[in-house]
């Protein structure tokens, strides 16, 4: 991993179990004691842990701040990551409407759609955008239309913010693909931005079914603002590592649970 990659993994302990061990992390990325030990140094430089002895804990900043860039959390559940995306792309029908919001796990679906025929995306992601735009140059094309939002970046690569809003609002599309930074039973589904959680509100009132794509970990995560209540969601795709807790929930409250397995997406 390189090293924002780590540390994207360490914040994810964090949010999860309030604190880690250095022992921990040597075991979990793979690397030596002395390079946990600088990645916990530049991240108690930035106040979004703080440093104890054996290792660190959270600081409130750790559970609101903004997330990692895309690229960081690019590679971070890759297997999980594409199990969610094989079995949230099966719910895409040939002719629909899909929006398809900012994230990876998002881009991970997006990255399904290019056998479906007769598709409109709408986006505010970037990566997405030009993913499918990418498309349209291969042989025997038959890429989705893309409709990209407009709006100012975030450091996650989604457009969000009053142009994004306002081109959101003016559509309705059959069905919303949305990632997100966490998911809980009491927050609902979070982002730690508000602008982008504003957006992503916009993309669900725009949606006349909505599919939240998580992998397990976003479970228990809470961001600074909620966007949507988990009674909101019509599919909830998630990969089959979800505890059985998360799992209660998660029936009792959505639409529909569906766990994709690595054996599924093979």
């Amino acid at each position: 991993m390189l090293a924002l990659q780590r540390r994207a993994v360490i914040l994810d302990l964090l949010r999860r179990d309030g604190a880690v061990r250095v022992t921990q992390l040597v075991e979990r990325l793979g690397v030596s004691d002395m390079t946990v030990r600088r990645d916990l140094e530049a991240l108690a430089r930035t106040g979004t842990l703080e440093k104890v002895h054996g290792g660190a804990v959270a600081t409130s900043s750790s559970t609101t701040g903004e997330e990692p860039g895309f690229e960081a959390k690019a590679g971070l559940e890759s297997t999980a990551k594409a199990a969610v995306a094989g079995a949230a792309a099966a719910l895409v029908k040939p002719g629909s409407v899909v929006a398809v919001s900012g994230g990876t796990t998002a881009f991970a679906v997006a990255s399904r759609l290019r056998y479906v025929p007769g598709l409109t995306v709408v986006t505010n992601s970037l990566p997405v955008a030009e993913l499918l735009r990418g498309f349209a140059d291969e042989p025997d094309a038959g890429a989705p239309a893309v409709l990209l939002t407009g709006g100012a970046p975030t450091r996650s690569a989604a457009l969000v913010g009053p142009l994004a809003d306002q081109t959101i609002r003016s559509l309705r599309v059959d069905l919303l693909i949305m990632g997100a930074h966490g998911v809980s039973e009491r927050a609902g589904v979070t982002s730690p931005n508000l602008a982008e959680a504003q957006t992503n509100r916009a993309l669900i009132e725009s949606a006349a079914r909505l599919a939240v794509v998580a992998d397990h970990s976003k479970w228990g995560v809470v961001g600074l603002s909620r966007f949507a209540a988990l009674s909101e969601i019509d599919y909830f795709v998630a990969d089959d590592a979800l505890g059985e807790d998360a799992r209660a929930v998660l029936t009792r409250e959505t639409g529909r649970l569906i766990l994709a397995g690595a054996a599924d997406e093979a």
